[in-house]
C-alpha cells in the first residue's frame, strides 16, 4: 500500500490475519524480533510502514514491535504493532467473543488498552492497575465478549510508547442495521509525530513547560492585548499564546500514518454518503477539522450514536472520536483539514474524485489567544464567552482559599480558577465567533435512549489542578501513586453526578475507562449524549452523570500523555454486585 493508495474498508473485502496461530515461527521477521535490539542511531529492526492493514475474526495475535520509522524525511526509533503505524484496523462483531494475543518484542514491558470498550476490568490493560503488564518476550491473552457496536481505538497504557507509534484502530459492527446510511465507510486516525525520544520531551517540558512554544512572542500578543493583561499574563509566568505544551516546533501533524505531504487520498464518487470515522489517537494534539466547502453530519461520538447533526468544523481532543457523513459532489477534490489547535500545523487528507485529485488546501489560520475566561473570570457568562471585555488587573490566580477544603494545596498548583462556570456550549479555543457552524457538547443528544434516568444520588466534584511551571498536574492537587493513592470509590449501580472544575489554564481531555457516562448539557436524561472522554475547557467546569455498573478498578485520567504521566491521572473502583446485597 502507497502513500497515494486510497484506504476503502469494505465489508466484502477479505479480511488479514483472522484467527492466525499464535506460534512464533509463523510470524513474518519484523514480528519475530529480528534485529529489534540491534540500536543504532535510530534503532535496528525492520522499518515501519505508515498505513495499516486489516484484522478480524474470533482470535486475532498482534505483535508489538519496534524498528526505524521516516515521516516526511525525519527519521526516529518508533513502535509498532504488527510492524506499522498505526497498528492494523481490527473489525469485529458486536455479539462475538474474541481472544486478542498480544505478544512483546520490545525490551522493556508494554500493554494494549481497548479504548472505550466495555469489558471484564482485568482485561482493560492499564499496568498497575487492572493487571501487571506483557514482559519482554511474553504473550498476553486478551478474552472477552464484544458487548456494544461503533467506532474505537487501542493504545499502549505503558510509558510513553504511545508517543512513538503504538496505537491502532477499531470498528465493531452492530449485531443489526446500521442507524445511518452510507456508500463508503473510511478510517481517519490523526496522531502526532516527533523524532524526539518521548522522555526527552518530559525532561523539557518539566524544565520548562514553554519549551515548545515558538509562537509566544508573536505579534498578535501585542496586538490583541490591553497593558494591563499583559501585566497580569507575566504574572502567571506564561504567554496567552500558552495554547499546547508539545507543538509543531517538534511535531509533525499525521493522517493514517501520513505527513501532510505524503498523500493520503479517500477515494468518492459525486453524490455518495460518505462515512469518515475520525479518531484523534494524538499524544498531546487538540485538532480543528473541517473541510472546505463541503459540511459534516456528525453521527457518533465516542463510539455511540447520537441524532445527527450538521456542522462545517469541530474540535477533537486527544483520545475523542467522531463518525460524520459527507456527500461529496460537483468538486474533483476537498482538502480534509485538522489543524493543531495553536496553529503551529496540521495534519491532511483528501477525498478525491480520481487519483491525485486535489483541492486547494487553506494556510493556516493566525493563532488563538487564551482570554479572561480561560482564566476562570467569566462574570456570569454561562455560554462558550470568553469574558470579552474584563480587565484581569488586580486579580490573583494564585488564591488558593478559593479551593475546597479537602483540594491539598501546596507546590502542586500554581493557578486557582475564580469563577469557574459550566463551558459545554463552548466550541473550543480557536473557534470562538466563526461565521460557520461549529460544533459543541450542547449540540449533541443520544439517539437510542439512556437505559438509566435516576436523578443522581449525590455529587462529586472534583478539580483538575497544576503548576504548568513545574509540569506538575493532578486531581484535587494529588498527583498519582498506584501505591498509595485512595481510590475514587463508588458503591455498585450508583447513580452520580461528576462535576470537574478546571483550575488550571489549559484545556483537558479527560477520559474514564470501563463505562459511559452522560455530559450534563442541557438534554433530558434520556437523551444526554453518552461519551467516555470530555474536553473541560481552560477556567471552566463539567459535569456528567454516572451509573456505576461495571465492577472493578478503572483509571480516570487526562487523555493529554505527559500530562497524565506528569500525575493527572486516578484510580476508579466500583464495588461488586454483591456489595449491594
Amino acid at each position: 500500500m502507497t502513500g497515494m493508495d486510497p484506504i476503502f474498508l469494505s465489508r466484502r473485502r477479505v479480511m488479514l490475519g483472522a484467527g492466525a496461530a499464535s506460534a512464533l515461527a509463523a510470524m513474518p521477521a519484523w514480528a519475530q524480533g529480528h534485529s529489534l535490539h540491534r540500536r543504532g542511531k535510530h534503532g535496528g529492526g525492520a522499518p515501519i510502514r505508515a498505513g495499516f492493514d486489516e484484522v478480524s475474526g474470533e482470535v486475532i495475535d498482534l505483535v508489538v514491535g519496534e524498528g526505524p520509522r521516516v515521516v516526511q524525511g525525519r527519521r526516529s526509533h518508533g513502535i509498532a504493532v504488527n510492524g506499522s503505524v498505526p497498528g492494523p484496523l481490527i473489525r469485529l462483531k458486536q455479539g462475538q467473543n474474541v481472544r486478542l494475543n498480544v505478544t512483546n518484542t520490545l525490551h522493556e514491558d508494554t500493554s494494549i488498552h481497548w479504548h472505550g470498550l466495555l469489558l471484564p476490568f482485568h482485561m482493560d490493560g492499564v499496568p498497575g492497575i487492572s493487571f501487571p503488564g506483557i514482559k519482554p518476550g511474553q504473550t498476553f491473552a486478551y478474552e472477552f465478549p464484544i458487548r456494544q457496536a461503533g467506532t474505537y481505538w487501542y493504545h499502549s497504557h505503558s510509558g510513553l510508547q504511545e508517543q512513538q507509534g503504538h496505537y491502532g484502530p477499531l470498528i465493531i459492527e452492530p449485531d443489526g442495521p446500521e442507524p445511518a446510511e452510507y456508500d463508503r465507510d473510511y478510517v481517519l486516525l490523526l496522531s502526532d509525530y516527533t523524532p524526539l525520544h518521548p522522555h526527552a520531551i518530559m525532561e523539557r517540558l518539566r524544565k520548562g513547560e514553554n519549551y515548545f512554544n515558538y509562537q509566544q512572542t508573536a505579534w498578535s500578543d501585542d496586538y490583541k492585548l490591553s497593558a494591563a493583561d499583559r501585566r497580569t499574563w507575566a504574572e502567571m509566568r506564561m504567554p496567552a499564546t500558552d495554547i499546547a505544551d508539545v507543538t509543531g516546533s517538534t511535531y509533525t501533524y499525521l493522517a493514517n500514518g501520513r505527513g501532510p505531504e505524503e498523500g493520503l487520498e479517500f477515494l468518492f464518487r459525486p453524490g455518495e454518503r460518505v462515512r469518515l470515522r475520525i479518531i484523534n489517537g494524538s499524544a498531546m494534539t487538540f485538532f480543528n477539522l473541517r473541510i472546505p466547502g463541503l459540511p459534516m453530519t456528525v453521527i457518533a461520538a465516542d463510539g455511540q450514536n447520537v441524532r445527527p447533526v450538521e456542522v462545517d468544523e469541530f474540535q477533537i481532543a486527544a483520545a475523542e472520536i467522531y463518525d460524520v457523513i459527507v456527500t461529496p459532489r460537483a468538486e474533483a477534490a476537498y482538502a480534509i483539514v485538522a489543524e493543531s489547535m495553536d496553529r503551529s500545523g496540521m495534519a491532511l487528507a483528501m477525498l478525491a474524485s480520481a487519483p491525485g485529485a486535489r483541492a486547494a488546501v487553506p494556510a493556516l489560520r493566525p493563532p488563538p489567544l487564551l482570554d479572561m475566561g480561560d482564566m476562570g473570570m467569566n462574570h456570569g457568562d454561562h455560554g462558550g464567552g470568553h469574558g470579552a471585555g474584563h480587565s484581569m488587573e488586580g486579580m490573583s490566580m494564585r488564591d488558593t482559599s478559593l479551593l475546597p477544603p479537602d483540594v491539598k494545596t501546596g507546590p502542586g498548583i500554581d493557578m486557582v480558577s475564580m469563577a469557574p462556570v459550566d463551558k459545554l456550549g463552548d466550541p473550543g479555543i480557536g473557534l470562538r465567533d466563526l461565521p460557520h457552524r461549529v460544533l459543541n457538547y450542547r449540540m449533541l443528544a443520544a439517539l437510542e435512549p439512556n437505559t438509566d434516568t435516576r436523578t443522581p444520588s449525590r455529587l462529586l466534584e472534583l478539580h483538575l489542578t497544576g503548576n504548568m511551571e513545574r509540569y506538575m498536574w493532578s486531581f484535587d492537587g494529588k498527583m498519582y501513586s498506584a501505591v498509595s493513592d485512595v481510590p475514587i470509590r463508588f458503591a455498585w449501580n450508583e447513580r452520580v453526578r461528576v462535576k470537574l472544575v478546571n483550575n488550571t489554564m489549559m484545556a483537558h481531555p479527560i477520559h474514564l475507562h470501563g463505562m459511559f457516562f452522560e455530559l450534563v448539557n442541557g438534554e433530558n436524561a434520556a437523551h444526554q449524549p453518552r461519551k467516555n472522554v470530555v474536553i473541560v475547557q481552560p477556567g471552566a467546569s463539567a459535569q456528567f452523570d454516572l451509573t456505576a455498573n461495571e465492577p472493578g478498578d478503572w483509571a480516570f485520567h487526562c487523555h493529554l500523555l505527559y500530562h497524565m504521566h506528569g500525575g493527572m491521572m486516578q484510580t476508579v473502583t466500583v464495588m461488586g454486585p454483591e456489595s449491594a446485597k
